[in-house]
């Protein structure tokens, strides 16, 4: 702890996003391949497989990635309005939303591992809104915290900023270090979703959950130390 307490704010606030970027990973895998294809934090990806079915793709799901799409913007629309209430940076209110995202996800743990969402259609769909809605509080406060280069659901920006401003393209490579962890932790948290759903939904659940609490604890815990100081 005392090493922890010895990070500076800046840095440890990296840390616990990249740790959400990870968590991304493991959720989108659960929703992909254990949820009838359906992104709960790249929207990117929904909006791509909606266009597609439109079009005439053959077994392409539409309901639950729109349902998805729908929920994630819900959840950060909420999520923006208690945010605002704050100051930038860390505060209360992005304590609050990093705990409801961790005690959402350990909700659908527990349900999940009693009730076979796989098997009804209109669970899983409530599932999979359920985890986007999730997703898109935790994108919120990501992006009200400010972490150059980590929103923590989507990494197409840093790849693109990765390329543009590396030695090979004259640039200067600035961030090149938290650009690439971002990648990484997220194609990672991916392979870990996909080897959690070996064993069941909650098991990823119950991984990402962990995550999210610890990350609501700490960055809280670092709050409160910082204002009584």
């Amino acid at each position: 702890m005392r090493r922890l307490n010895a990070v500076p704010t800046e840095r440890l606030h990296l840390w616990l996003m990249l740790a959400s970027t990870f968590s991304t990973g493991v959720i989108d895998a659960l929703g992909y391949l254990g949820l009838d294809q359906v992104f709960t934090g790249n929207m990117t990806g929904n909006v791509l497989l909606l266009g597609m079915a439109f079009a005439g793709g053959a077994d392409l799901p539409t309901l639950r990635p729109a349902l998805a799409l729908v929920c994630f913007m819900l959840g950060a629309a909420v999520a923006g309005r208690v945010l605002r209430r704050g100051p930038g940076g860390w505060s209360r209110e992005v304590s609050v939303c990093l705990a409801v995202v961790a005690g959402w996800i350990a909700l659908l743990a527990v349900f999940t591992a009693v009730v076979d969402v796989q098997a009804d259609e209109v669970l899983g769909s409530v599932t999979t809104s359920s985890m986007a809605a999730a997703m898109g509080i935790q994108a919120a406060a990501a992006r009200h915290l400010k972490v150059a280069e980590i929103s923590t659901v989507v990494v197409t920006s840093t790849i693109t900023g990765l390329a543009s401003d590396s030695r090979l393209a004259g640039g200067d490579s600035h961030f090149w270090a938290r650009r690439v962890l971002a990648v990484s932790l997220i194609l990672v948290g991916a392979v870990a979703g996909a080897a959690l759903l070996n064993v069941g939904l909650w098991l990823g659940f119950s991984v990402s959950a962990l995550i999210s609490t610890m990350v609501a604890v700490v960055g809280s815990v670092r709050h409160h130390r910082e204002r009584r100081s």
